[in-house]
């Protein structure tokens, strides 16, 4: 039996303002030692010792740390869940010019803060990590794409750079093993689009941030059109611990195919919202109890599991559900990045799709006629319902427009911002007729 209280130590800070966070990835920290000393104290950059022939030890090929984290079962923290080592196993190592490592920091889904925390409280895991998924995949050169709305995960981040890079563990010939990688950080400009990886490389390149048509995908043109490999940030700093205690023991912790723990960030009507680091596969009964349970003792009434562009599932299916990619999904929605937005039995369902729609609409990038479009259509039709102004068939206009955006687009933006709507109105339709039935008659 796994025992939780680990995994809920007291730690450090969220960004809710709250301190239940702890296990692998926070374990140890209150907000303070987030310093090279500090981190080298509790391990730091053993995992890349390890892996490194001219550090301490044997030594481990590129072939053996991918084939660890492929043991593992790291699925990427971003949102898709795809198979980290399955991922970087498609990179091109004998490709004979540059070739770029990215990590996604652009963390701009509403509901998520976890990856700002961990750049905030323990910058060098994501930069130990960094450095060993280099060196698997051969890349000398990678980037940290930094949401630009969170200006001190920035400072800190560069602050962490500046002594890894003093102190032998960035540059050239770490550890004299012969291995070079220069890690830069990039501030960017709090767009949300920019956390689709092909639209974060050409904000990268300094264009405007918008997706790229796929194929062909990054792993053979990616920034600047050479190989690049991206990944999360909390995927990234998961890694040191699977290198330094083996691919096996980190997905014994979690389930098979979901393995190791996750950050979630859990806010709305619970007594403790904040990051919960878990094992994979927690039931979700378990986590609201680790948050508090439901503010003031009310009645659960509906969740988000994944962030706000994951389908709503009502308190009946969810308390079914464990946190995981596969259950999640099973129950009709997905785990996403991670964002719990619990409601209680007080929220108007039509109001809270209203400041969603507006929120997709106002970031949708405008490339895609579906979603620029669409997005307006909706964000307006939801909002004539809100106020006492809609018409019965607007229901039905409302689920063929999002019908006719999903997976009509170049990215999955528009797939955001139509699945919250089809599943409100699945889970809670009679919210919406009762609004138009309330509404007063036409003049």
């Amino acid at each position: 039996m796994l025992d939780l209280s680990k995994f809920r130590a007291t730690g450090t800070e969220t960004c809710f303002h709250d301190r239940h966070v702890g296990a692998q990835i926070y374990a140890g920290l209150d907000g303070k030692n987030w310093s090279l000393k500090d981190y080298v104290a509790r391990g730091g950059y053993e995992a890349l010792r390890k892996i490194l022939k001219g550090g301490d030890g044997e030594g481990m090929t590129q072939d053996q740390v991918i084939a660890e984290v492929k043991t593992s079962g790291l699925r990427g923290r971003g949102g898709a869940g795809f198979p980290t080592g399955l991922k970087w196993s498609f990179m091109p190592r004998q490709f004979p010019g540059q070739k770029y490592l990215v990590c996604n920091s652009d963390e701009g889904e509403p509901g998520t803060c976890k990856d700002r925390d961990i750049l905030m409280f323990n910058p060098h895991i994501v930069i130990e990590g960094m450095a060993i998924a280099a060196y698997a995949m051969g890349i000398s050169v990678g980037y940290n794409y930094i949401h630009g709305e969170i200006f001190e995960a920035y400072d800190r981040f560069e602050a962490a750079l500046e002594e890894a890079r003093a102190a032998g563990f960035l540059g050239d010939n770490i550890f004299g093993s012969g291995f070079n990688f220069q890690l830069h950080a990039f501030h960017g400009f709090g767009a949300y689009i920019c956390g689709e990886e092909t639209a974060l490389l050409e904000s990268l390149e300094g264009k405007k941030g918008q997706p790229r048509f796929k194929p062909p995908f990054p792993a053979s043109f990616g920034l600047y059109g050479k190989p690049t490999t991206i990944n999360n940030t909390e995927t990234f700093a998961a890694v040191p611990w699977i290198i330094r205690n083996g691919g096996q023991q980190y997905l014994e912790i979690g389930k098979p195919n979901n393995g190791g723990t996750k950050i979630y960030s859990v806010s709305g009507d619970v007594e403790r919202p904040g990051n919960y680091e878990v094992p994979m596969g927690l039931p979700f009964a378990k986590l609201l109890e680790l948050a508090g349970g439901v503010r003031k003792g009310r009645t659960l009434k509906a969740v988000i599991p994944g962030g706000s562009s994951s389908p709503v599932l009502p308190a009946s299916v969810m308390m079914e559900c464990t946190m995981d990619y596969d259950s999640i999904a099973k129950a009709g929605s997905m785990l996403g990045s991670g964002a719990v937005i619990v409601m209680d039995d007080t929220r108007c369902m039509v109001k809270s799709l209203l400041r969603l729609s507006y929120f997709y609409m106002h970031e949708s990038c405008g490339q895609c006629t579906p979603c620029r479009e669409g997005t307006g259509w909706m964000y307006r039709m939801v909002e004539r319902i809100a106020n006492g102004h809609g018409r019965m068939e607007d229901i039905d206009l409302l689920n063929s427009v999002a019908d006719n955006i999903q997976g009509r687009t170049i990215c999955a933006l528009g797939d955001a911002a139509a699945m919250p709507v089809r599943a409100m109105i699945k889970h809670f339709k009679h919210e919406f007729v009762h609004l138009i039935e309330q509404a007063p008659a036409a003049a």
